[in-house]
């Protein structure tokens, strides 16, 4: 029976005993601050286990080698560990491997997690709990649940759960999972019993595995060999990748020295119901009061809506289609009115509405009949071209009008962008909508790149899709008081990327005025097909080899999408002159880099080093 949810779940005794609480059924430890909103998965899990039944406490952010994780005492049923919203490896290190200085999800910004918190976590809570069972959960437990590439140490780490001193691995979004332990553990069954849940890991001793029968598991390349050969662990990922779909996933194994992890089949899609209950859920939309300083990742998402879970775009550098699969999960419109109309009567509620998407915010409502049956094509991706795909974006306007006339909603944006293939595909007066009434001054958009051969590597649409759209959207701005700007996503350094390819990049920004600061440095993370062919130079399905940057090439690839910034310059150079471009240099309009500081033609004289004149200033092309 459902408990009445408080305003906050207890982090401390004085709140326990307040809500009448003697122990805890679930302590659930997170590397992020405590914040009750559903973008932070402790507030989700937390909430949810409490609509079932359960008392839960939080431990945000435990100091490690104290005993923090006492505060709340033993829990009666389990601990759960997570590093937070984001793996504590990529919160912590730039892609070129440098300390970050910040922690959004901490208060004041000040980092206190630790590397490899799940680790550590769990390490401590095993230690201090010892019979307690301990559960691992969250994005940094789930995309390790195998063995995996780590880029931090630049090598092959063992599963998670081979690792930690842990019972269970909770993968993907773990509403149902979590309830479903803490049933059959309230029911007093052994925690090494618990091998049937949908969307869990197990492990048992090497001895006990190969004594019983699995016909139908599949069974990965080792630990030992992955570790060893590249192309062993290029196999894993196409086998395991195959294996993802909730309607024809088998179990999948995959031994260590010490143990074997076997992954049971991933959960069925939520349905729109069961997805509305979870963010019907009273969520206070703060942090908790304890805090004396401003948690910087709430403000920007803290009057924002999520409209609907996964994403079928299948980008070769994401893990989503490993984390919460190709199938999109929708909630009602009706759901997602009353959120909007809880939040509009919140303290510090100004009448804007952040942002009301997903993955992708224009695959709300987006449904393909084979999702309930065989679900998301393994041999092909999903998207404008497939004629099974019912894209219609009429259910997502339908919900932003609703919005909008909410009273006290003034505005609501589209803050989590648009993939433009599909806004392509859909109504002519879609996009129309969506620049009057839902961008405030810029659209964010990820073609990634501008060159088909690496948009093709990445599974994203080719060039001249986004040249379609950017055509659209620049008509739409004729006539409009205020203008409004694309904002492109872009990534440097993918594998298959050459140095050659991302100068062609540069230019074509130079020549449609789209320079912009968000480019991404490919980071190699744990269960992405990019990752598999970074460490195995080949594409994982074809044995293709492929062209992987890194390095020094890493670098120069980023700088020449910052080649305006004097910093870069160097680099941005040197990447010209490897790719034999060195008409890019020099003091005519399509030059990327003026020319060397001395020497004939430049300006300068050899002699003093003083200008000989001030230089004409370069013509470039009309924006567009």
């Amino acid at each position: 029976m459902a408990r009445t949810q408080p305003e906050f779940l207890p982090m401390t005794r004085r709140e326990m005993e307040r809500l009448g609480i003697d122990e805890v059924d679930v302590l659930l430890v997170t590397g992020d601050a405590y914040v009750d909103h559903p973008s932070f998965g402790a507030a989700v899990i937390g909430r949810v286990l409490w609509d079932a039944g359960y008392t839960v406490g939080v431990s945000a952010q435990p100091r490690p080698g104290t005993d923090d994780l006492l505060a709340l005492g033993r829990p009666r049923l389990f601990v759960s560990v997570s590093s937070g919203a984001v793996d504590s490896m990529v919160n912590h290190y730039t892609p070129n491997l440098r300390r970050r200085s910040e922690d959004a999800y901490s208060p004041g910004g000040v980092p206190c997690r630790p590397d490899r918190a799940v680790l550590v976590y769990a390490d401590r809570a095993h230690a201090l709990f010892p019979g307690t069972p301990l559960i691992l959960g969250g994005i940094e437990a789930s995309l390790r649940r195998f063995a995996h590439y780590d880029y931090w140490s630049d090598t092959i780490r063992a599963s998670i759960l081979a690792d930690a001193p842990a019972d269970l691995v909770v993968y993907g979004p773990g509403e149902r999972q979590v309830v479903a332990i803490a049933d059959q553990l309230d029911a007093g069954e052994d925690v090494r019993g618990l091998r049937g849940i949908r969307g869990t890991m197990w492990r048992c001793p090497p001895k006990e595995w190969r004594g019983t029968e699995h016909e139908e598991t599949v069974e990965l390349p080792s630990f030992t060999e992955v570790r060893s050969d590249p192309a062993r662990f290029a196999a894993a990922h196409a086998a395991l990748a195959a294996e993802q779909d909730p309607c024809t996933g088998r179990p999948v194994a995959q031994a260590h020295p010490k143990t074997v992890v076997i992954q049971n089949p991933p959960p069925a899609p939520f349905a729109p119901a069961e997805l509305d209950r979870v963010y019907d859920l009273p969520y206070a939309r703060r942090q908790h009061p304890s805090y004396g300083a401003p948690v910087p990742a709430l403000e920007p998402v803290r009057f924002s809506i999520t409209s609907h879970r996964g994403c079928f775009g299948d980008c070769a550098f994401c893990a989503l289609s490993c984390h919460q699969g190709r199938i999109v999960q929708s909630r009602t419109a009706d759901s997602i009115v009353r959120e909007a109309e809880r939040m509009a009567r919140m303290p510090g509620f100004r009448g804007v509405i952040q942002d009301v998407g997903g993955p992708s915010a224009n695959m709300f409502g987006l449904s393909c009949p084979r999702w309930s049956t065989i679900g998301a094509c393994p041999d092909r991706r999903c998207g404008p071209d497939c004629p099974s795909l019912e894209i219609s974006h009429a259910p997502q306007l339908d919900l932003l009008r609703r919005l909008r006339e909410i009273p006290g909603v003034k505005r609501v944006f589209i803050g989590s962008g648009i993939r433009h293939d599909l806004a392509l595909a859909a109504e002519p007066a879609y996009l129309e909508e969506v620049c009057r009434h839902h961008v405030s001054g810029q659209l964010k958009v990820a073609p990634e790149h501008m060159v088909d051969a690496v948009t093709a590597r990445m599974h994203k649409p080719p060039r001249a899709v986004f040249e379609a759209f950017r055509e659209r959207f620049e008509a739409i701005q004729g006539g409009r008081e205020r203008r409004q700007y694309l904002v492109p996503y872009l990534m440097s350094g993918h594998p298959g990327c050459t140095v050659e390819e991302m100068v062609t990049l540069a230019e074509y920004l130079r020549d449609h005025g789209l320079y912009t600061e968000q480019v991404q440095d490919f980071t190699p993370t744990p269960m992405t097909l990019s990752t598999a062919i970074y460490v195995s130079g080949s594409d994982p399905y074809t044995g293709e080899a492929v062209h992987v940057p890194r390095g020094r090439e890493k670098q120069i690839q980023r700088a020449l999408l910052h080649y305006r910034d004097e910093r870069q310059r160097t680099l941005v150079e040197e990447g010209l002159r490897l790719a034999g471009r060195t008409d890019l240099i020099g003091s005519t309009w399509q030059c990327l880099i003026p020319g060397a500081a001395t020497g004939p033609g430049t300006g300068v004289r050899a002699s003093s080093g003083r200008p000989a004149r001030e230089p004409r200033p370069r013509r470039r092309p009309p924006h567009p």
